[in-house]
């Protein structure tokens, strides 16, 4: 017989919560929840453990793809309201961003404004200022 039922058979036989969880070694709170298990749902099988969460924007990928294509320079924040006037599906930025990678598709947007180059400078010896010279 499984410890589950026999547990559950313990405590409907008239023994307190505390001393059959004392007897078989498990604690109060699971004696509780196998009980409760037993009186709600008639059985003591072990409910499904693990799994990944499917993620909602799924169910939106090809409308998510043509948001895409449409607007390729967009920002995240600009796709996830642009999904949300759409389908109404609020999603976090971060929720996007795994989303686009998960769909292999680029998040690195061009820069609006051209970046100057670094330049070092040096004095006349080929050091850089700032540095301590060796005498």
């Amino acid at each position: 017989m499984d410890l589950r039922t026999r547990i559950v058979s313990a405590v409907e036989e008239g023994g307190s919560i505390r001393k059959v969880a004392q007897r078989f070694a498990v604690g109060k709170n699971l004696v509780q929840k196998l009980v409760t298990q037993m009186r709600i749902e008639g059985h003591v099988v072990p409910g499904k453990q693990g799994g990944t969460a499917v993620s909602p924007v799924w169910q939106y990928k090809d409308r998510l793809l043509a948001i895409f294509e449409n607007k390729i320079d967009a920002t995240l924040k600009e796709y996830c309201e642009l999904l949300a006037d759409e389908t109404g599906l609020w999603v976090s930025q971060a929720t996007m961003c795994r989303t686009l990678q998960k769909l292999n598709l680029p998040i690195k947007k061009k820069r609006s404004v051209v970046v100057k180059p670094r330049v070092k400078e040096f004095n006349s010896c080929g050091e850089s200022i700032g540095s301590k010279s060796r005498i």
